[in-house]
């Protein structure tokens, strides 16, 4: 197979310019999924674990496979849509490997409007349901 050369000119003004604003929209998809990640606000979450509880991604991590990935499916579900936050609409949903075993997880985050569901939440609960059954 031959080797497809590069035409694109890393030194070009126009090449930095697309690389700087591309970095930067990354950078910023990279902090609001950080974000998101932390789920509910702080005070919730420590009050979550005062009580002895797992968080949702936690008890994903514990769940699954010690040499198994997690891929989180719709982080950004609900961004911005409700004027309460509602971080990934409240559930995570993700696939792992229990016992060698592809499998999705629903895991509800109490930390999230004490587990409140909002219309985004039933959607991406039914759309993880789905992809289970593919």
């Amino acid at each position: 197979m031959s080797k497809i050369e590069s035409k694109v000119d890393k030194s070009s003004e126009k090449f930095k310019s697309n690389y700087d604003y591309n970095k930067g929209l990354t950078d910023q998809l990279n902090t609001t999924i950080n974000q998101i990640k932390k789920m509910g606000p702080s005070h919730r979450v420590e009050k979550h674990k005062l009580k002895g509880k797992l968080t949702a991604r936690e008890r994903i991590n514990k769940l699954k496979d010690l040499d198994s990935d997690i891929l989180e499916l719709s982080t950004l579900a609900a961004y911005n849509i409700y004027e309460d936050e509602v971080p990934s609409a409240g559930i995570i949903t993700a696939i792992i490997k229990i016992h060698g075993h592809s499998c999705m997880v629903i895991a509800n985050d109490a930390t999230v409007k004490g587990g409140t569901y909002y219309p985004m939440t039933v959607k991406k609960h039914l759309r993880g349901q789905e992809i289970a059954l593919e």
